[in-house]
């Protein structure tokens, strides 16, 4: 893996993480046009990691609250359940009240989080030695271009909903859930698909873009930890590690560009010249693998 291919590799997988035409899909794409095969998916992961970065630091405030409300689900459900077997050595009038869980709307945000990730996680489980074997596959790939295409085409056309997070259910929490964890096939756009499940769902659009970039943390998270078996077993140079650290970091300042940048492009119907973009490299994809 030499330092350019690292950092062309880190500028697309920052654009097209967060704008919504696909990263794996254009990795695929741009690994089969030009035979890098060298770090497959340990690279991938780093570079998905640099992404999370931009994430972070573009929602830090937000991730921030999210946290501490999660250490504070933990310990209300901890002092519950002690409540709970105090309470049943007790008669009466004597037992004790329950801790309340949901206090603020950054809890339920929380709550929200973890049901988008339970169907996101199994469905990457089930489907990991399928991506991995048609990651290769240009016209998997580029069907699944045209898939997210017609999504994207959808979602320009979908009504402006106004949930937030207090009006927003968990059964819309695991439906978006279940639209990422399909976005893990090579050509499937995780934002464009997972927007579009929101809107679908009657999100707000600003809030829409939010959710769906804050809820890939635990499944980008979840990826690293079921790939980190193939770190051990690979055999790295010291230039190469660098070339992969500098490509991350390119990733990760180009997608912090991204996010902001959709969030200006989700006010308007702006979503349809990428669906034209990708329709036009679905069929590249298409006619390079029949070719």
């Amino acid at each position: 893996m030499t330092l350019l291919n690292s950092i062309l590799l880190g500028i697309i997988q920052g654009l097209a993480e967060f704008l919504p035409i696909s990263s794996s899909g254009h990795l695929a794409l741009f690994e089969e046009i030009f035979g890098i095969n060298e770090a497959g998916m340990v690279f991938d992961v780093m570079l998905h990691l640099g992404t999370l970065v931009a994430i972070f630091v573009a929602f830090w405030k937000d991730i921030k609250k999210l946290f501490i409300e999660g250490i504070h689900i933990i310990v209300s459900l901890f002092l519950n359940l002690i409540t709970f077997f105090m309470n049943l050595a007790k008669k009466g009038n004597e037992k004790k009240e329950y801790q309340t869980v949901i206090e603020t709307a950054y809890t339920k945000f929380v709550i929200l989080i973890i049901v988008s990730t339970i169907p996101t996680g199994i469905l990457g489980v089930l489907l990991k030695d399928v991506v991995e074997k048609v990651s290769s596959s240009l016209i998997v790939v580029g069907i699944c271009f045209i898939v997210t295409a017609v999504l994207l085409m959808i979602s320009d056309n979908a009504n402006s909903g106004r949930k937030r997070v207090k009006s927003a259910t968990y059964s819309d929490a695991a439906i978006i859930g279940l639209v990422q964890g399909l976005a893990t096939l090579p050509g499937i756009s995780r934002s464009g698909s997972t927007i579009t499940a929101c809107q679908l769902c009657g999100f707000d659009k600003r809030f829409a873009v939010k959710y769906s970039f804050i809820m890939s943390i635990p499944a980008v998270l979840g990826a690293v930890i079921l790939e980190l078996k193939d770190f051990a077993g690979l055999d790295i140079t010291g230039g190469e590690l660098v070339n992969y650290g500098i490509g991350t970091l390119v990733a990760a300042i180009v997608g912090y560009i991204c996010i902001k940048t959709m969030l200006v492009l989700i006010r308007g119907r702006r979503f349809k010249y990428f669906s034209y973009y990708l329709f036009a490299v679905g069929a590249f994809s298409i006619i390079w693998y029949l070719v």
